[in-house]
C-alpha cells in the first residue's frame, strides 16, 4: 500500500488578448500552458505561507511568500536553456 498522497494537479492557463476589456472570457480566448502542482506551506512563528508551484515532473517553477499582512514576494525559476 502506498503511503503518499497523490498531489492534485492544475491546468494551467493563460489568455490570449489581455488587452480585451470585456469581462467575459470565451473559451477560444484561453490556452492551456501545461500542468502544475501547487502546495501550501504556513510558518508557524512568523505568520508566513509559503506557496510552492511546480510543473508535473516536480521541478520547482515558482514560490510564493505570502504574509499574514497581505504583502507577497515571488520567485520565479526557468530551467530553459538560452
Amino acid at each position: 500500500m502506498k503511503n503518499d498522497f497523490d498531489e492534485a494537479v492544475f491546468a494551467e492557463l493563460s489568455l490570449e488578448d489581455l488587452n480585451s476589456r470585456s469581462r467575459i472570457i470565451k473559451s477560444n480566448d484561453v490556452r492551456l500552458h501545461g500542468e502544475s502542482k501547487i502546495s501550501v506551506e504556513e510558518e508557524a512563528h512568523d505568520s508566513v505561507k509559503l506557496v510552492i508551484k511546480k510543473d508535473a515532473e516536480d521541478n520547482v517553477k515558482e514560490i510564493k511568500f505570502v504574509c499574514s499582512c497581505g504583502q507577497t514576494k515571488s520567485i520565479i525559476l526557468d530551467y530553459t536553456d538560452q
